[in-house]
């Protein structure tokens, strides 16, 4: 009889059963608390973003001709779940930074620019713009419907292995001035393009 009145939990079946739903309402929870901070309206929740907003707006990947708009997650989140994750725990400083008051104001923001801008951009050197191409890639780009001037950059950057964010660094958010004695490096020894100078 004592042994008909054991508790269910004490049962393997039982108790690995409730394992694995316990993990999987676990998992689920965690991958909507994921994707819940992937989205434009959880990254400029901190007052130290709306700077970064408004200088976004003006950019061609707010507003433009075809009406497509870029997301913060879709230039600085990976897409793949590993990568994305990775991303996510790294974003843990930002959260530091946003308590710690390390760029609270807009000067201090303005201060801490080039740092982070080169960041950012030595990760998307890094991954070859993975980021960017989500939406860009050369293998499909139609090169004869560009203009003159983007046909002949893209194409002398496809041959040289160039990579998006080396010609486009300050392409969403205003490309910050070097520090001094730091030259940027002409783009083909023509004039940058309008990327380059934050427009």
């Amino acid at each position: 009889m004592a042994a008909r009145c054991k508790p269910w939990w004490k049962a393997p079946a039982c108790a690995g059963a409730v394992l694995i739903l316990v993990g999987i309402v676990l998992f689920g929870s965690f991958n909507v608390a994921l994707e819940a901070t992937n989205t434009q309206e959880f990254c400029v929740s901190c007052h130290t973003m709306k700077w970064n907003l408004e200088e976004f707006k003006k950019t061609p990947h707010f507003k433009n001709p075809s009406g497509v708009q870029a997301q913060c997650p879709d230039c600085h989140v990976p897409r793949n779940y590993g990568d994305k994750l990775v991303a996510k725990i790294m974003a843990a400083k930002d959260v530091y930074h946003q308590f710690a008051g390390t760029i609270d104001t807009s000067e201090k923001f303005e201060a801490q620019r080039w740092d982070m801008a080169n960041r950012v951009w030595a990760k998307m050197k890094s991954t070859d713009s993975r980021e960017c191409r989500g939406c860009h890639d050369y293998q499909t780009m139609d090169l004869e419907n560009q203009g003159s001037s983007a046909r002949k950059k893209h194409a002398r950057a496809m041959e040289k292995g160039k990579t998006c964010i080396d010609c486009h660094a300050g392409i969403a958010h205003k490309q910050p001035e070097p520090p001094p004695g730091v030259v940027l490096p002409d783009i083909e020894d023509e004039p940058p393009a309008a990327s380059r100078r934050g427009g």
